[in-house]
């Protein structure tokens, strides 16, 4: 399936919409990547499927502070 292991953004849908404004369905896939990070407290290359947006959040936050979001349960209120 695609969606980021971190972000947990996946795909949309919507329309194709032509010049004489026929629609057809199509798919908006998120940009992922398969990425490579290394892992200071378990010593290893850990591999995650990420969006551009999850790089960012992994860069910004690190990785283990990142993974520990993703794993927690979201908030709807």
């Amino acid at each position: 399936m695609k969606v980021c292991e971190i972000t947990g953004k996946g795909a949309l849908t919507g329309n194709n919409v032509s010049h004489s404004n026929h629609k057809t369905k199509r798919r908006f896939n998120p940009n992922l990547k398969t990425k490579r990070f290394w892992s200071e407290e378990e010593g290893r290359w850990v591999t995650l499927k990420v969006t551009a947006a999850g790089m960012k959040t992994i860069n910004k936050k690190g990785l283990a502070a990142a993974l520990k979001d993703a794993a927690a349960p979201k908030k709807i209120y």
